[in-house]
């Protein structure tokens, strides 16, 4: 019965094609609407197009197609006549399944002419509380104001993510990703681009083996991983794990648990109250903290240099190396260079 609901919405789009279908790129090919309050969920897919998913629709679903000839083809409009031609190289279905709103476009295995290729893309309007499933082989995907479960793919586009809360798992092959004013359970990992993010709370994952990061006003248990970038971050609060293959780190406005590392650069970090921990690594220059010392601290340092203004100190300290207590000991402080210096307060 399912199958039959979603096929029969499908045929009805097409027969109102022909009367609806724009030839200007920036308009929708199609337009439809879903109002029925049942619906929560939405899962879209395309082969070679952008997907746009934005909530606050008071009204149900309007789901829009976008056609465009691919840029290499050395067009940039297409005639009505030449979209229905391309159009059917495509299994395209709009509709509903079950509580699912459904918009996938597919091209068909026994057609792979380059020449005919196009661009289809969607554009959904939902309500706040809607779970998505988007996917995509070629182009960006954003997502925006919604809440509940979130997963969306892209083979070869950047992920622009903004105002969610729930689960969210993203994924990229090939692009790079901003994400803002996200909370609860956020998960992004790109596999060539930097990560952009801003006003995040809760159990933050962010990795990529091919970019930079950039953290700002993070709060909760984060983790920012890259193999190839340098990070940075300001205003971080909670637990920080972070660390680069490739590159340097600069934290300020620290606060809270820290562990830092860098292959291939140095570290600089301002903590401006400590957790449970501090643990910072360079294997190939200094490292540079800025921190308070007034609290009861288990100090492990080495380094090229050692530099550290001790107080109330009970313990080792010689030029390479600082091993001891300050202030009765505590929290651990662990600041390894192995091949530059440490300075703490410097």
């Amino acid at each position: 019965m399912k199958k039959k609901q979603l096929l029969v919405i499908m045929l009805a789009m097409f027969v109102a094609i022909a009367g609806n279908a724009q030839n200007d790129s920036d308009k929708p090919y199609v337009t439809k609407n879903f109002t029925n309050a049942s619906l929560k969920e939405l899962s879209v897919e395309t082969s070679g197009g952008s997907i746009s998913v934005t909530g606050g629709e008071s009204n149900g679903f309007k789901v829009e197609m976008f056609v465009k000839p691919n840029n290499w083809n050395g067009k940039s409009e297409l005639s009505k006549e030449e979209i229905e031609d391309r159009l059917e190289d495509y299994d395209i279905l709009i509709g509903t399944e079950g509580d699912r709103v459904v918009a996938t476009a597919k091209r068909k295995n026994n057609n792979q002419n380059n020449n005919k290729g196009i661009s289809i893309g969607f554009k959904v309007y939902a309500p706040t509380n809607t779970a998505t499933y988007l996917k995509t082989s070629g182009g960006s995907i954003r997502i925006a104001s919604l809440n509940g479960e979130q997963n969306f793919t892209t083979s070869g586009g950047s992920l622009h993510v903004n105002d969610l809360s729930g689960m969210i798992r993203g994924r990229t092959s090939g692009g790079s990703i901003e994400v803002a004013n996200c909370s609860k359970d956020i998960e992004l990992h790109t596999s060539g681009g930097s990560i952009k993010a801003s006003d995040l709370k809760g159990k933050i994952e962010l990795k990529t083996s091919g970019g930079s990061i950039a953290l700002n006003n993070l709060n909760g248990e984060i983790e920012a991983q890259t193999s190839g970038g340098s990070i940075k971050g300001e205003n971080l609060a909670g637990s920080l794990n972070t660390g680069t293959s490739g590159g340097s780190v600069r934290l300020a406005n620290v606060s809270g648990s820290l562990k830092a590392s860098t292959s291939a650069g140095s570290i600089e970090v301002e903590l401006t109250k400590l957790g449970e921990y501090v643990n910072l690594s360079s294997s190939a220059g200094s490292v540079r903290v800025t921190m308070p010392l007034d609290k009861g601290v288990d100090l492990n340092l080495k380094g090229n240099k050692v530099s550290i203004p001790l107080k109330n100190f009970d313990g080792e300290a010689e030029k390479d190396r600082v091993n001891g207590k300050m202030n009765g000991g505590g929290i651990p402080v662990t600041l390894s260079a192995s091949s530059g210096s440490v300075y703490v307060n410097q």
